[in-house]
């Protein structure tokens, strides 16, 4: 067999070539047209500002507190770990926030996750057999955990012991690694949907309410306070009225009025300068947004108040019908502008007269 051998030879390495050197107007600092993006732990450590630490500090949800306290006390004289806990309620009431105060007042550390992240067995098994004693692990929306998952919690809830199997077939294993005693503190906005067995196991179930005009008008001048936004009485009352009885949505209101006084160089949030801005971003009095008076509006003006389905309301506003339902509709039904019947939703003749209308009397008598 012939060698051929090629008269190439290797290139060299080339040396680097050198940088362009920058002119001299060059800046290194970022364009004002293209602002330095601020990293996402600055947002969060003004969340955690807003959050309060202690039991004292959480306004509202008064038989909840006192529940809690009562368990707080008993655990520390006892020197053991809270029971499981499960709380059941609308978003944006507090969840999150109670779990951090209960790691506070028991000192100890808090583990928080969503169960859609827990998708494998090893993903929840990790935070078990990682977790310190009296550790407070928080699950947001318990009620989408896999049917594994869920299986792996009933002995660590129970005995504290995490069961893995090892090996397939004849030569499966079963392996029980004894847990350090922890407190599972489930949240869910749907309590019906958990499973009896994953339910049952939980020793305090308490409902997060909303939240009154009052309470929610607190919140806000504490927010105010920590934001260094000021504000009068009258003004966060405003805001409050206008939150749903929700503190999630009350500071985000409250921010988007702390934008409007700063551009529109008003200084103190008051009662008209917060009903001035509010109306600029579409929330009414009520609490209501575009969308909430597009789906009244359209019960009224295009089936003469109902009773109209689901499907054709959703076709004729535009939206999904899961969003109506599950987004828009219980607010509606909450403050009494909508009804659910056999036959479809009906609007109250509250609802009329919110939007101008008089009520014809065929929807007068409906409601008697």
């Amino acid at each position: 067999m012939a060698i051929v051998s090629s008269n190439k030879q290797p290139k060299e390495p080339q040396p680097p070539k050198k940088a362009k050197e920058k002119p001299a107007s060059y800046s290194a600092e970022p364009s004002l047209l293209k602002p330095e993006p601020t990293g996402p732990d600055e947002t969060n450590k003004q969340e955690e500002k807003l959050r309060p630490q202690t039991l004292d500090t959480y306004i509202g949800q008064k038989d909840l507190k006192q529940v809690l306290s009562i368990a707080i006390g008993a655990a520390k004289s006892r020197r053991e770990s809270l029971d499981h806990l499960l709380l059941y309620g609308p978003p944006g009431l507090g969840k999150t926030t109670m779990a951090l105060i209960l790691a506070t007042e028991m000192k100890v550390g808090c583990k928080i996750t969503t169960a859609p992240a827990l998708e494998r067995p090893r993903d929840i098994a990790g935070l078990l057999v990682n977790l310190q004693p009296g550790d407070i692990l928080f699950i947001d929306e318990i009620h989408r955990l896999s049917k594994m998952s869920e299986e792996i919690l009933y002995p660590a809830m129970e005995d504290f012991r995490l069961d893995i199997t090892t090996g397939k077939g004849q030569s499966a294993r079963t392996r029980s690694i004894p847990l350090q005693r922890f407190t599972l503190v489930g949240a869910t906005t749907r309590v019906g949907a958990l499973t009896s067995p994953l339910r049952d196991r939980f020793g305090i179930i308490q409902r997060l309410q909303y939240y009154q005009p009052e309470e929610l008008s607190q919140i806000i001048q504490r927010t105010a306070d920590i934001l260094k936004t000021p504000i009068t009485p009258e003004g966060a009352l405003e805001i409050a009225r206008r939150s749903r009885g929700t503190p999630r949505i009350a500071n985000r209101l409250l921010k988007r009025v702390r934008d409007y006084c700063e551009v529109k160089n008003s200084g103190t949030i008051t009662h008209e300068i917060a009903s001035e801005a509010l109306q600029i971003y579409n929330v009414d009095p009520s609490g209501l947004d575009w969308t909430d008076r597009r789906i009244l509006s359209a019960i009224i003006e295009n089936f003469s108040g109902g009773p109209v389905g689901l499907e054709t309301l959703a076709a004729s506003t535009g939206e999904d019908t899961q969003t109506i339902e599950e987004v828009y509709e219980p607010y509606l039904l909450q403050i009494g502008y909508l009804n659910r019947t056999h036959r479809g939703r009906v609007a109250t003749p509250a609802a009329w007269k919110h939007l101008g209308y008089d009520p014809p009397a065929h929807q007068l008598s409906f409601f008697r």
